[in-house]
């Protein structure tokens, strides 16, 4: 069922609540990238305040509320929490609620909430640390298989994916090897050739080439906004994440207009 045909009055309520879910998961995901990327488990251990190290109360961890109510600074200290925690819990917010709009109701929602999930965190994590976590794309990968039964279309469509991630994975770690010996230094990660993989997993392989593409165009950008110096470290998995996501949602249409042109 899609959102759009429920009755105004439970469409709303949907709304509402998509908007809320997504505010506390952007609010986790987060948290849990800042933890991670400082070597600290973010399954245990309560929130607190990087600078005074105040425990944090229900007051403060309201997603999106708290950090207006508290006009951007810890209670405690009068330190000031950066915006990006705020914009973080809106833009998931955000993209929850076009994931129900886009898929609807159904397993394929379920799927790509938590493939999206994956993605958002893990360029937290590039962005900061330079290093993709192992453990959210083996999440998004497990993800992938266990939906499989749900999504069946057949052994000819479930081993086109499982190829395109690995052709994919597989070409990028051989340009990233023969980039690494002409330039004498490391041009890409292995996080991102795995990224590659699953992203192959997820969309296939004409989207994926289209998503390749525009994660070149993205990380150009990227870099030009950000002012990166010669020779320094560069995150590809943020571009490569928002153009994986951003083929996830319309991958299926642009796939189609190319190839009408052909036919």
């Amino acid at each position: 069922m899609r959102l759009l045909d429920l009755p105004p009055g439970l469409l709303t309520g949907c709304i509402v609540f998509c908007v809320l879910l997504g505010a506390a998961m952007g609010s986790f995901l987060h948290c849990a990238a800042w933890r991670f990327s400082r070597g600290e488990s973010f399954v245990t251990g309560r929130s607190r305040c990087p600078r005074c190290g105040h425990t944090l109360g229900v007051i403060d961890l309201i997603p999106l509320f708290s950090w207006l109510f508290l006009r951007g600074r810890c209670r405690s200290c009068g330190a000031k929490i950066p915006v990006r925690y705020f914009l973080a819990e809106l833009f998931f917010a955000l993209l929850t609620v076009a994931c129900l709009l886009r898929f609807g109701f159904t397993v394929l929602c379920l799927r790509n909430y938590v493939f999206l999930c994956c993605l958002f965190l893990l360029s937290m994590v590039d962005a900061e640390t330079r290093e993709i976590p192992d453990g959210a794309l083996i999440a998004a990968a497990v993800i992938w298989l266990a939906a499989l039964p749900f999504l069946w279309s057949g052994w000819k469509d479930a081993l086109a994916h499982i190829a395109a991630g690995v052709l994919y994975g597989a070409a990028l770690l051989g340009l990233s090897l023969l980039m690494d010996r002409l330039l004498k230094k490391e041009s890409l990660g292995g996080g991102d050739v795995k990224l590659l993989a699953v992203v192959g997993l997820y969309l296939g392989f004409l989207p994926t080439l289209f998503a390749l593409i525009l994660a070149c165009v993205l990380g150009l950008g990227q870099a030009l906004i950000t002012g990166k110096r010669r020779g320094a470290a560069f995150p590809f998995g943020p571009a490569l994440s928002a153009a994986g996501a951003l083929m996830l949602f319309f991958g299926a249409a642009l796939a189609a207009w190319y190839l009408g042109l052909f036919l």
